[in-house]
C-alpha cells in the first residue's frame, strides 16, 4: 500500500498535470473567436456600449476550458497552499512560453512540396495555401503572448492569495465561498490584463473596445466557474477517499500555514 507521503505527492502531480495541460491547450486554441449566440441558436445581442461600439457575445476558444484551470488551482490551493499554486503557475508560464517558441520555430520550416500539393484544395474545391493557414492559426503575435503569460501569472497569484485569505475566515466550511470569491477577483484581472496588453498596448483596439470585450469574457468565465462549483465538492469527496478523510483534513489545515515541499 502506498504511504500517505506517496499519495500526497501523487495527488499534487495529478492535479498539476490537469492544470498544466488545460492552461497550455487554452493558450494554443485561443486564436479562434467563436459566437456564443450562434452556438446557442439565438440572435446576436447587439449591446451598445461606450458610444457607438456594438457588442456581441464573441469569445476566445480558450475561454471554454479556462474555468477548469482556476478550479484546479483552487483544489491545489486547498490542499497544498499558496506555495503549491505558485510552483505550478511559474512552471506552467515557462511551458507556455516554450510552446509558443517551438510553434513559432516550426512555422518557419520550409514546407514539403507534396504536402502543399495534397492539401492544395479544401473539401469544397477552393484553393488553399496550407502552409500559410498553418502559420496563421498557430503563430500568435508578441503582444498576445506577453499579455497571456502576464495575465496568467498575475491572476493565478492573486487567486491563490484571495483563496487562502478567505479560507482563514471560513476554515474548512464554505468551499464555494472561497472558490467563488477568489475567482471573482482573479478572473476580472485575467480578462482585462490579457486584452489590454495584447490589443491596446500592442494592438490597435480602442480602450472602449477592450473594456467591452473583457466584460463579456469575464461574465462567461465567472458564470461557468459558478456552475462548476459542484466539481469542487466532487473533487473533495474523491480526495478524501484517496487520502483518507483524516489525512485530507490534516493536509488542508497545513496548507493554510505551511509551504508544500
Amino acid at each position: 500500500m502506498p504511504s500517505f507521503t506517496n499519495k500526497r505527492t501523487n495527488l499534487y502531480i495529478f492535479l498539476s498535470a490537469i492544470f498544466l495541460t488545460n492552461a497550455i491547450v487554452a493558450e494554443i486554441i485561443g486564436v479562434k473567436i467563436f459566437s456564443g449566440e450562434t452556438l446557442l441558436g439565438v440572435p446576436p445581442a447587439r449591446i451598445h456600449l461606450f458610444g457607438d461600439f456594438v457588442l456581441d457575445f464573441n469569445l476566445t476558444a480558450g475561454a471554454v476550458i479556462w474555468p477548469f484551470v482556476f478550479i484546479t488551482s483552487d483544489i491545489i490551493n486547498e490542499y497544498f497552499g499558496v506555495q503549491g499554486v505558485k510552483r505550478i503557475s511559474y512552471m506552467t508560464a515557462g511551458f507556455i512560453a516554450y510552446s509558443f517558441l517551438i510553434i513559432y520555430a516550426v512555422t518557419l520550416l520550409p514546407p514539403a512540396q507534396f504536402w502543399l500539393e495534397v492539401n492544395a484544395k479544401d473539401a469544397a474545391g477552393n484553393p488553399v495555401n496550407i502552409d500559410n493557414a498553418f502559420a496563421m492559426i498557430f503563430r500568435q503575435g508578441l503582444g498576445i503572448i506577453i499579455g497571456s503569460i502576464t495575465a496568467f501569472l498575475v491572476s493565478q497569484l492573486l487567486d491563490a492569495t484571495v483563496f487562502q485569505s478567505l479560507k482563514r475566515i471560513t476554515g474548512s466550511r464554505k468551499i464555494w465561498l472561497r472558490a467563488t470569491g477568489s475567482t471573482l477577483v482573479s478572473q476580472l484581472i485575467d480578462s482585462f490584463v490579457v486584452l489590454t496588453i495584447a490589443f491596446y498596448v500592442f494592438g490597435n483596439w480602442s480602450f472602449a473596445q477592450v473594456t467591452a470585450v473583457a466584460i463579456v469574457n469575464y461574465i462567461y468565465k465567472f458564470s461557468v466557474a459558478i456552475l462548476l462549483t459542484p466539481v469542487l465538492y466532487l473533487a473533495h469527496y474523491l480526495i478524501d477517499g484517496y487520502l483518507g478523510k483524516e489525512h485530507a483534513k490534516e493536509l488542508a489545515n497545513e496548507s493554510s500555514m505551511s509551504t508544500f515541499m
